[in-house]
């Protein structure tokens, strides 16, 4: 299990701003084994100064990161997956040579590496781009070579930066199910996004970061319910003013009128509803990781 309290993080200032800039104010959460984490926020918010921390690329001012109960150490980081925002990959390096190189910096054996990497390539669709050096690669297929080295060391943790940035839906796709089978097999992952829909698909889990504080954590269904819904009521051809001195908004739309409130008497706006016209809807609606993440930082 991996457990971030307190990060605290702030950058030296320059000429323009010599006060500097507080990147993280105390950050915290967990991820626990088989738990798949989204990490979402606008940019600038922390989330790849809190990953580089954990992966010791940057030194915290304050707070602890902790694997498995433990002060994290470089020992545990070499078990790690990590795939930066800003990519690694050496671009003249054929796909498949780099991929075993990478897990030979990890301590694996030739045979062990070269193994690994076939499974790999076959497994995102890469096979026929073994041969071929990373500059002359898609984007996607650019993408796909990075999460290979990240996994091909079998990790116990998984943190990766924006790694569905750019894709296409079908190596979206790809790259969910992978990380989704290590999810199953008891791996945590911790990933940044700005696809709020997809972040909401995969996630087990989900931070809101904002100006290097966590605004909002929990499962998707516990940040929905602190969050509570809106009651949503669409009739139609109903009686002019039949919503008079009801709360909420109602929106014409052709010859339907939807009312959209959290407030009032749900029997009393139903009761009115059905009087002025054809209920074709009346229930109430959780609000999406998008209108959650807008409320939040607001």
């Amino acid at each position: 299990m991996l457990e971030i309290s307190g990060l605290r993080k702030r950058f030296a200032g320059g000429p323009g701003a010599p006060e500097g800039k507080q990147a993280l104010d105390g950050i915290g959460f967990t991820v626990r084994p088989g738990e798949m984490f989204g990490f979402v926020g606008a940019n600038g918010a922390g989330k790849s100064t809190t990953m580089r921390i954990v992966m010791g690329v940057l030194k915290a001012d304050a707070g602890t990161v902790s694997w498995r109960g433990e002060p994290m150490t470089h020992a545990d980081r070499q078990r790690f997956g990590y795939m930066p925002e800003e990519r690694g990959l050496y671009q003249k390096m054929r796909a498949g040579e780099q991929i075993e190189y990478f897990g030979r910096l990890h301590g694996m054996s030739q045979a062990n590496a070269k193994k690994a990497t076939e499974d790999l390539l076959e497994r995102l669709s890469l096979t026929d781009r073994r041969n071929s050096s990373v500059e002359s690669l898609s984007l996607g297929n650019q993408q796909r070579v990075q999460l290979a080295v990240a996994l091909v060391h079998d990790p116990e943790l998984l943190i990766l930066d924006e790694p569905f940035s750019g894709l296409d839906p079908i190596a979206v796709d790809a790259l969910a199910t992978v990380l989704q089978e290590r999810c199953r097999g008891g791996v945590p992952v911790i990933f940044s996004s700005h696809q709020l829909e997809l972040v909401e698909r995969l996630c087990d889990s989900v931070g809101i970061v904002s100006a290097g504080r966590m605004v909002a954590s929990g499962t998707v269904d516990e940040l929905r319910a602190a969050e509570g819904g809106m009651l949503r009521v669409v009739v139609r051809d109903p009686a002019p003013g039949w919503a008079d001195g009801l709360p909420g908004q109602v929106n014409v739309q052709g010859n339907r009128h939807v009312l959209v409130t959290e407030d009032g008497d749900d029997q009393d706006i139903l009761r009115r509803a059905i009087k002025a016209g054809h209920v074709e809807h009346f229930g109430v609606e959780q609000p999406t990781l998008t209108e959650i993440f807008k409320e939040a930082v607001a």
